[in-house]
């Protein structure tokens, strides 16, 4: 960036705005929010704490100088970033158009800033870096609201209510580019969040180059991925963060208020480091593709000295690489089968005294927090680490639920709550058909909104040891980099508005009027976010000859609809349509038009198709959208599927005049660590040598009305469209969709169900 004529312009430039105040002493708790009946106010997001409206209005038409105090580089560093931002709109220094002035003050809250705009121009107060580019970035917002020609007068005082505002973004499983991570980055600053927890290791894959290691990278960065039996062979999977590149990542970040805090996990998610270097495991062999799985694995550290001085060693470099005050050493879901079995490590148990192999975990980590320590670090691990002794100043993120965080702010540690499944964005968000794979169990937008990040059941004085919240975009199932914007984004602004304001919201239409001009100015900076939210779906089943048709949306917003192109219609119950016919809809929002809808086309052969994501799993013990494992490229289908228990209803088909049943399926692989939950997985007898799918009436114990051989679909490595007649069938019912196997490698899965009327044979 061209950042000195940033530092042209001396104190005298400063200009006397209108609203001018004394500064928010130091420690000042954040005060709830009081907005000015302003429509501008709204653009700023998340929710300011108080603005208050003034007479005039700021002209941008000649643009904006930005201008920072003489000596001030770190300020002149955030005016170049919005320059960039704007393309030119907001220039640091020379230039016509009014003045944008950067000021410190001393003894104002970190993060928090004012913002004084009049019609000769505004300025941002604030003590801290984060202060003034938050100040920048509230002022941004209202230079892109509406037509973006001026602003309204008014005076802002600002800051968040929590401290740790956060995202994790895994990259272990798979790989974003220096490029899009840099990208995201600035996804997060905009919407005033300040930690990336970057989770870099994992059974998957090593992402960070140790120079002392150099087979961590050069082994365990690679996997040739899973696949079904008969599929082709998919390219090895592999990629790295080079110390240079992570370096110029960690300062970008920086830059713009955000501290990294980079994840080594230890002593599980390890089978990508004992892969490269096989000393610092159990010695317990690793069959060939392993690596290429999901799930949690039994491969852990050993707990010898030459293991835990490697680990000190790696350490040493991720300090040196990032400067944050705070490193994740992981902690979760180490399962400690291989300890048991170890006699050296039942010796070391022992001789250190310990109770058992919770607290030999508790030993490591506890050795790894002093290391940090004494580098002027802190740690923090998952809330599996409160199961050892670990010191009170090792802070702890909350996964499996809150619970962790209660516990932690009990015994006095700092916590972050970070909770299963309320902030886990692996989930999916809606069941649309064309949504990518991931988590069953939908997280909505509204739900994340509401999540409250103050526990009711701790006192006040528990409560300061919360530091935030974080979300969390596990990439198990989030194979591309648009996928990871897509799962990512709007939740995460909600997560933004919770984190900033202190408090879950309720109030879902007012979230939307800020959410939606805050991602169209974020699009130029390359954000393709998820609409899901605000997309209805379109359910329709027979209704005699004709269809019914039922609409809905998340957030309880109001509906409009069209048939075959006709005037909108308001949605209040299903209703009935001739076929064909194409039906849109479309949620609103004060009255417009929310986003693009959706369409669907009616056909008589069609009125019964149920894609994947309109069935439901019949037990629900691991629910996935898995995607197919072919081909290398290009579209792969999606299927929804319990991997612990293969089995699928279909509700309320209607079965006068059907006489086939068709379903297109896939094989997957069956490319998952669940421990004894394989054993558990049953299947009936197959009847033929590839199995078969059988369609029960009713309920899964009722008669088979059509079976389906699989023997056509073995060789096919895509989607095979099996058909099979049914049994005389009348009335309504719901159908039990299951398949017999010797075993759960492959797995069969539904990506269609058409029930059909064929002409009389």
């Amino acid at each position: 960036m061209a950042l000195g004529r940033s530092l042209s312009c001396a104190l005298a430039c400063l200009i006397a705005l209108p609203g001018a105040g004394e500064a928010q002493p130091a420690g000042t708790p954040p005060a709830a929010a009081t907005v000015s009946a302003t429509g501008q106010s709204q653009a700023i997001f998340p929710t300011p704490r108080h603005v208050e409206a003034a007479k005039g209005h700021l002209d941008l038409t000649a643009g904006i100088r930005i201008v920072a105090q003489p000596g001030d580089a770190a300020a002149g560093r955030i005016a170049g970033i919005f320059g960039q931002w704007t393309a030119g709109r907001f220039q640091p220094a020379g230039g016509a158009g009014a003045a944008l002035h950067l000021q410190r003050a001393k003894g104002m809250a970190p993060e928090t800033y004012q913002l004084d705009i009049g019609p000769a121009g505004a300025r941002v107060t604030a003590s801290d870096d984060r202060g003034l580019f938050y100040g920048l970035v509230s002022f941004w917002q209202l230079a892109t609201a509406s037509d973006g020609r001026s602003i309204a007068a008014q005076r802002i005082d600002d800051g968040p209510a929590l401290g740790w505002r956060g995202a994790m973004l895994d990259s272990a499983r798979h790989f974003q580019s220096p490029r899009y991570v840099r990208s995201f980055i600035d996804w997060m600053a905009a919407h005033k969040l300040n930690r990336l927890h970057w989770h870099l290791v994992d059974d998957q894959g090593w992402r960070i180059e140790i120079k002392a290691f150099p087979k961590l990278t050069g082994i365990g960065a690679a996997r040739r991925p899973a696949r079904a039996p008969g599929a082709p062979p998919l390219p090895d999977y592999r990629g790295f963060y080079t110390q240079a590149e992570l370096r110029d990542i960690v300062a970008y970040a920086a830059d713009r208020g955000i501290e990294i805090v980079p994840e080594i996990d230890v002593p599980g998610h390890a089978l990508s480091a004992i892969r490269a270097y096989p000393e610092w495991g159990m010695g317990v062999p690793v069959p060939p593709g392993t690596e290429a799985d999901w799930g949690v694995f039994p491969w852990l550290y050993n707990s010898d000295a030459a293991t835990l001085a490697a680990l000190e060693t790696i350490l040493a470099e991720v300090i040196d690489i990032f400067p944050g005050r705070t490193i994740h050493i992981g902690g979760d879901e180490a399962v400690k089968n291989q300890w048991r079995a170890s006699a050296a490590t039942q010796a070391r148990i022992a001789a250190l005294g310990l109770k058992d192999e919770n607290a030999l975990q508790g030993w490591m980590m506890s050795r790894l927090a002093r290391f940090l320590e004494a580098h002027g670090r802190t740690a923090i691990g998952w809330d599996e680490i409160l199961e050892g002794d670990v010191p009170q100043s090792v802070a702890v993120m909350s996964w499996r639920g809150i619970d962790g965080a209660i516990e932690a702010a009990r015994k006095g540690h700092d916590a972050v709550l970070s909770p299963s499944p309320d902030l886990y964005l692996d989930h999916i968000q809606a069941q649309h058909p064309g949504d990518p794979p991931g988590r069953g169990g939908i997280i909505s937008l509204a739900s994340v909104l509401a999540f409250e990040p103050r526990p009711a059941e701790l006192s006040p004085a528990e409560r300061t040891h919360i530091l935030g919240v974080q979300a969390n975009i596990w990439t198990e199932h989030i194979r591309t980099e648009e996928r990871t914007s897509f799962m990512a984004f709007p939740r995460l602004s909600a997560l933004a508005e919770v984190a900033w304001t202190g408090h879950g919201s309720k109030d879902y239409p007012a979230f939307l009027r800020r959410l939606m001009p805050q991602l169209d100015r974020l699009r130029p900076l390359g954000l393709e976010p998820s609409s899901s939210a605000w997309t209805p779906a379109i359910a329709i089943e027979p209704a005699g000859a004709r269809a019914r048709v039922a609409l809905s949306v998340q957030g309880g917003l109001p509906v409009q609809y069209s048939v075959d192109g006709g005037p909108p219609l308001p949605y209040n119950a299903p209703f009935t349509v001739d076929v064909p016919a194409e039906v849109a809809a479309w949620a609103l929002l004060d009255g417009r038009k929310l986003g693009v809808g959706t369409t669907r086309r009616l056909t008589a052969d069609g009125l019964q198709r149920r894609d994947s994501r309109e069935l439901e799993t019949c037990q629900r013990k691991v629910d996935l959208v898995l995607e197919d494992d072919f081909p290398a490229t290009g579209r792969r289908a999606a299927f929804l599927i319990d991997i612990l228990e293969p089995c699928w209803i279909y509700r309320g088909a209607t079965f006068d005049r059907v006489t086939d049943i068709e379903l297109g399926v896939g094989q997957l692989p069956f490319n998952f660590q669940v421990g004894k939950d394989r054993d558990a997985i049953h299947f009936r007898t197959p009847k033929t040598p590839a199995g078969e799918f059988e369609v029960r009436l009713d309920d899964c114990d009722g008669p088979v009305i059509a079976t389906l051989p699989l023997a056509p679909a073995v060789s096919n490595p895509g989607v095979t469209r099996l058909t099979a007649p049914v049994a005389p069938t009348t009335g309504r019912h719901d159908l039990c969709l299951t398949y017999t196997a010797t075993g759960p490698d492959p797995l069969w899965a539904i990506e269609t169900v058409d029930l059909l009327q064929r002409e009389p044979r």
